[in-house]
C-alpha cells in the first residue's frame, strides 16, 4: 500500500490537509494581527505579521513539492483553523500546529517534503518566540 493510500485510510494528519490548515491559519493570524491591542501589542502584530506573510508561501511549497514527488494531485479538504482573540490564544494554536506538522513528518518517507515541513515549524518557532519573550 502507498504513503498516499495509508493516508487517506487513517485519521492521521494529512499533507492535503494540513495545507489547508495552513492557508487557513495565515488567514486568522491576520484577522488577530489586525485586532490585537493592548501592552505589547506592536509587538504581537509584527510577530502575527510575520508569520501570516510566510505560512501561504511554505504551505505552496509543501503541496508542489509533494505533488511533484508522488506525481499525483491532491484532493484538498476543507479545513478551518480557529479565530484567536489573544496572544495566549495564538501561541496554544502555534503549539498545536507545530506537533501536527512534526506528526506528519514521522511518516513521510520523503526527505526534501520532511525539510518543507521544518520551515514551517522554524515560522512557527520564531512566532512563538517573538509573541512569548518580546510582546
Amino acid at each position: 500500500m502507498s504513503y498516499i493510500d495509508k493516508m487517506k485510510n487513517s485519521t492521521k494528519v494529512t499533507v492535503p490537509s494540513l495545507v489547508m490548515e495552513m492557508l487557513s491559519a495565515a488567514n486568522q493570524f491576520h484577522v488577530l494581527h489586525l485586532t490585537i491591542t493592548g501592552d505589547g501589542s506592536y509587538a504581537a502584530h509584527k510577530a502575527l505579521g510575520d508569520l501570516y506573510d510566510a505560512l501561504p508561501g511554505l504551505a505552496d511549497g509543501v503541496a508542489e513539492g509533494y505533488q511533484g514527488v508522488t506525481g499525483q494531485i491532491l484532493d484538498y479538504p476543507e479545513v478551518s483553523a480557529p479565530r484567536m482573540k489573544t496572544v495566549k490564544e495564538a501561541i496554544s494554536y502555534i503549539d498545536s500546529l507545530h506537533a501536527k506538522v512534526t506528526k506528519l513528518q514521522d511518516g513521510l518517507p520523503y526527505s526534501e517534503i520532511v525539510n518543507d515541513l521544518d520551515n514551517i515549524k522554524s515560522a512557527l518557532n520564531s512566532a512563538k518566540y517573538k509573541l512569548k519573550f518580546l510582546s
